[in-house]
């Protein structure tokens, strides 16, 4: 095992590749270079019998990784909503590594459950959420469905006279959920883990990707069985936003429970700017959000919040004679599947203490309007058309190809062709999403880092592939 001074010149060692990483993100093609082939060559020794020094453990695995690591830190990452690593929220992280607390329950770590516990009524100021709401600090947005759909069925089967956590689901009233036709597949999937079964999912039809009143009145009076309406804030491609402070009181009145996908959208609420596109949004029951994506701290880093505490500790919380209770303090279990976990409100709270209210909303604020400048700007090229114009941060373009009497099919394939040859470029990285029944470029821009050099040179990257190929 390593001694004292051994690990101390191992954690520098490692200090310094991290920032020989961050120091070229500018320089380093955005996209991966090295092939599947490749990495599974490097990585894949075979399982030794004997260790190998963690120093060279270390250096090698930067080495054999080198080619495989996406830029998705730098500025000129746009296919999809992930952010960078903020500075205070990077170094937070690596205390988190350092200090190693299991972030269960209070008495395993005090300080990181205080931190949770702080970090919570920021979060719910920022959003501009009930004081009453709680939350739980989970993996991502896909676990913070899971967490609050687990709320909603114990309150909808709760008002059915079903104790679902005692008995289970099998021989209980049945649950439909009424949700956004367009919404986000990790909804899908964590209707699957509940057990509510996706035929269970009544798609509500949408205009623009919103859900009209008179579609949910409608859904809503066809049945009186215990219902859940799953609504989004910011919908994949055009960013769009349901219509809350109509929807909602809707939804209450039928006894409905009314949840928000608002992985990347909640954060419009931080925005004097933006804030309206999420109008209405704390009439409604729970939400969720990611922090890995629009307050830039490492990965991983989702929110669960739920409007009836006592409904989330219910569905979540665990009681046994070996762990000793809170009491007045929080216990973190209480509030997320996990049992033992990283203290994963460390990265949180530094980043939101570095930013401020104000920094978070000239974060959200700027990054959609490099959002609106890149857009137009590829509008501008020849053989774009531009799809979707942001409201928030996502756009959508299409390529069209030159080639006389060309196809939708053609327009298609020059599409993917294009995508893919700007990536290969090194200069921008983006993905391909298929929109109203085409191939499409999708546009996010969520990373503190992308700046206005950046998008200029992705729209030169972009031309310069076009010139090639017309």
């Amino acid at each position: 095992m390593p001694n004292t001074d051994s690990e101390r010149d191992l954690l520098l060692r490692a200090a310094e590749h991290a920032l020989a990483w961050l120091d070229g993100l500018d320089a380093r093609p955005v996209a991966t270079t090295a092939t599947l082939a490749e990495m599974r060559a490097r990585l894949g020794r075979p399982l030794a019998d004997r260790g190998v020094d963690a120093a060279q453990v270390i250096d090698e695995l930067v080495a054999d990784t080198e080619g495989g690591i996406l830029g998705s830190q730098g500025g000129r990452f746009f296919a999809w909503v992930i952010g960078g690593g903020a500075p205070s929220a990077m170094a937070a992280d690596w205390l988190t590594t350092v200090w190693d607390q299991n972030a269960g329950i209070h008495a395993c770590g005090p300080a990181a459950s205080v931190v949770e516990e702080v970090a919570a009524g920021w979060l719910k100021a920022l959003f501009g959420l009930p004081e009453e709401v709680s939350l739980g600090f989970v993996t991502g947005t896909q676990m913070a469905h899971a967490t609050c759909l687990a709320a909603a069925r114990h309150a909808v089967l709760k008002g059915a006279g079903w104790d679902v956590e005692a008995k289970g689901l099998a021989g209980s009233p049945p649950i439909r959920i009424l949700a956004n036709a367009e919404r986000h597949g990790s909804v899908d999937r964590a209707v699957r883990f509940m057990g509510l079964g996706s035929d269970n999912i009544e798609p509500l039809a949408t205009t623009d990707g919103q859900v009209s009143p008179e579609a949910l009145g409608a859904a809503l009076s066809a049945s009186r069985t215990p219902t859940i309406v799953a609504l989004q804030a910011g919908e994949l491609n055009r960013g769009a936003f349901d219509p809350f402070a109509a929807l909602a009181p809707m939804a209450r009145a039928a006894g409905a429970w009314t949840h928000v996908d608002g992985a990347f959208g909640l954060w419009a609420r931080t925005s004097p700017a933006h804030r309206d596109l999420a109008h209405g949004i704390e009439l409604c029951d729970s939400w969720t959000t990611d922090c890995h994506k629009y307050l830039n701290v490492p990965y991983d880093s989702g929110l669960a919040i739920v409007r009836d505490a006592a409904a989330h500790r219910a569905a979540m919380t665990l009681s046994t004679s070996y762990l000793p209770a809170g009491g007045a303090a929080r216990d973190q279990i209480d509030w997320n599947p996990e049992f033992s976990r990283r203290a994963r409100g460390f990265p949180v709270y530094a980043a939101i203490r570095e930013l401020g209210r104000d920094g978070v909303a000239g974060l959200v604020a700027r990054t959609c309007r490099l959002a609106q400048v890149l857009v137009d700007g590829l509008g501008g090229l020849p053989g774009v058309e531009v799809m979707v114009r942001p409201t928030l941060n996502q756009g959508v373009v299409r390529f069209r190809s030159p080639a006389a009497g060309a196809t939708d099919a053609d327009h298609d394939r020059h599409t993917d062709e294009t995508i893919a040859a700007i990536c290969a470029s090194g200069e921008a990285f983006f993905g391909g999403v298929t929109f109203q029944g085409r191939r499409c470029m999708r546009i996010s821009v969520c990373n503190w880092r992308t700046t206005d050099e950046d998008v200029a040179r992705t729209i030169e990257a972009a031309r310069t592939v076009l010139l090639r190929n017309s």
